[in-house]
């Protein structure tokens, strides 16, 4: 004989937790005739089927603006979740907010090719998995030597140049970039805090600004 769940608390596992969006999602489980009024618990099998009428009918998210545009814009019906890890597009991470909108910006403006210049190996890791597979990345060890030609080349490659002075980042390396970039000012951003979120947000203002 198949268990059965409290249905309120099955919802809340999955972020459903506030009211409205609680009364949302069990009026759609009801006109699928999963449940009914008053019913307070749901077999697992029905709970199985639940789960996929709820994900086609709607896309978990957040509260963040630009969350809820991409979920206006997904032809699926915006539900508010709390925590915000259950959002269907940052996952609660101001990285992957981050992340997120910086690709889709960098596809608006035709931004293929970016050179990140610093960082620590962990962050460059980081941003390879998450943006590697999207854009073409060139990402320079701020503590080893560069040469000014190899500098040169990297400007002329990218499309975008990212300074990032607050991190491991020599000025010998740095110098390279700066000194070459009034003849590339329009691809290159001096990024002086940390965190990969504030990286891509100073990189995003630059472009919107170079519109």
């Amino acid at each position: 004989m198949s268990a059965d769940r409290d249905i309120d608390g099955w919802l809340a596992e999955r972020g459903v937790t506030l009211m409205d969006a609680r009364v949302r999602a069990r009026g759609v489980l009801e006109e699928a005739g999963l449940t009914r009024p008053g019913k307070s618990r749901m077999s697992e099998p029905k709970l199985l089927r639940a789960a996929e009428v709820l994900t086609e009918r709607f896309f978990q998210v957040c509260a963040d603006a630009a969350c809820l545009q991409v979920a206006t814009a997904s032809g699926r019906e915006p539900l508010r979740v709390e925590p915000r890890s259950h959002c269907a597009r940052c996952g609660g991470s101001a990285n992957r907010r981050a992340e997120v909108a910086f690709l889709e910006m960098c596809h608006q403006r035709g931004v293929q090719r970016v050179v990140v210049v610093g960082g620590s190996p962990a962050v460059r890791e980081e941003l390879e998995t998450k943006l590697g597979g999207h854009i073409s990345l060139r990402m320079v060890d701020g503590t080893e030597r560069r040469t000014a030609d190899r500098a040169k080349s990297d400007l002329e490659w990218a499309d975008l140049v990212l300074v990032w002075g607050a991190t491991e980042l020599h000025h010998k390396v740095s110098t390279h970039y700066t000194h070459l970039a009034s003849s590339h000012h329009r691809k290159v951003v001096h990024v002086v805090r940390r965190g990969v979120a504030a990286l891509l947000d100073e990189a995003m203002i630059h472009l919107q600004r170079a519109r």
